[in-house]
């Protein structure tokens, strides 16, 4: 590259210490992190070798060595602080789900157009090899026209009240936290739903403890997607076909393979890559791809696509009675 393009990583929760640390096992350059504690963001540059630490966001996207700033903070801050770094002129990554609703995403995408910047939904799966190869193989008709899609994402988190994934002040709950990779997998792979279902079940503090959906599409798919907070699921996904299937292995959101399966259930192809570090790194790449080619928009997931997924998951929410504080 022409020049160097210093990352800045502003939030330094448990999803920046990964994403740090597979940007610099792989090269890349991290500039600074920011906190809003300076002891925290000193602890976090001491761990991975990071030169610049703030104690302040503010401080931190008026680095002159920062290019992209990361937005790792919770839910509720995502629009403020991607806008704090927009505005001063520097391209975001920001972490999933891109905002609280849709009206905020727009927002953001509008700004980010106007300044000419790059911003992107850190929905690292998509980048993914087996994701790449994925959609190759649906692509060649190999399983014929895709008629189903099914995407399970379940864990046994803490049940701790406070915890953000329990707080509705945090955006907590099953659907923002864990049902952002369903819902995204289902509209990579067969586009916007033109109806939704939805069915949930609350938390005592409120926030969706699980909720499934089922998304139909205008030439009759549909996909079954699922997600809970307090119970460990398989964490698979497959996609039906006319010709036959694809099943993805757990975790099918992470670094994964997949077997392909014709209409007598013969193995007819599939796809096995071990993958370096944990694979944050591909949609890193993919942003300083945009930023060197001068290409704001990824046509993996363009801006717009971020902004419509947000709007499923505000008719999710519509339909299961989950508000937040401060919601629009």
């Amino acid at each position: 590259m022409a020049e160097t393009i210093g990352w800045g990583i502003l939030g330094a929760g448990g999803i920046a210490q990964a994403f740090t640390t597979d940007l610099i096992a792989n090269g890349f350059t991290v500039a600074a992190v920011g906190s809003r504690a300076q002891s925290t963001a000193d602890e976090f540059a001491a761990t991975h070798g990071i030169p610049n630490a703030y104690g302040s966001y503010e401080e931190l996207v008026a680095d002159p060595t920062v290019s992209v700033v990361y937005v790792a903070t919770p839910h509720p801050f995502h629009a403020a602080n991607a806008t704090l770094a927009l505005n001063a002129g520097k391209h975001v990554l920001v972490e999933k789900p891109f905002t609280l609703n849709a009206d905020e995403a727009r927002e953001l995408v509008a700004l980010a157009e106007s300044k000419g910047l790059v911003i992107l939904e850190a929905m690292w799966t998509r980048w993914l090899p087996h994701m790449v190869r994925l959609r190759e193989v649906i692509a060649s008709g190999l399983i014929g026209d895709v008629r189903t899609v099914f995407a399970d994402h379940n864990q046994k988190l803490p049940t701790d009240p406070a915890h953000r994934i329990n707080s509705p002040e945090l955006g907590g709950g099953a659907l923002l936290d864990l049902g952002i990779y369903p819902v995204s997998f289902a509209w990579d792979i067969l586009g916007e739903p033109e109806s939704i279902s939805a069915l949930s079940s609350p938390t005592a503090t409120g926030v969706d403890r699980q909720t499934s959906m089922v998304f139909g599409y205008a030439d009759g798919q549909q996909a079954i997607l699922q997600c809970a907070l307090d119970t460990r699921g398989p964490n698979v996904a497959s996609v039906l076909g006319t010709e036959g299937w694809i099943e993805i292995a757990a975790t099918f959101y992470t670094p994964s393979n997949f077997v392909v399966y014709n209409n007598d259930g013969e193995v007819v192809d599939g796809f096995e890559q071990a993958v370096v570090s944990r694979g944050m790194q591909y949609q890193a790449w993919e942003l300083e791809r945009r930023i060197t080619e001068g290409v704001t928009e990824s046509s993996v997931l363009p801006p717009a696509e971020s902004v419509a997924i947000m709007a499923t998951l505000d008719e999710v929410r519509a339909q299961i009675g989950l508000r937040y504080p401060g919601d629009r």
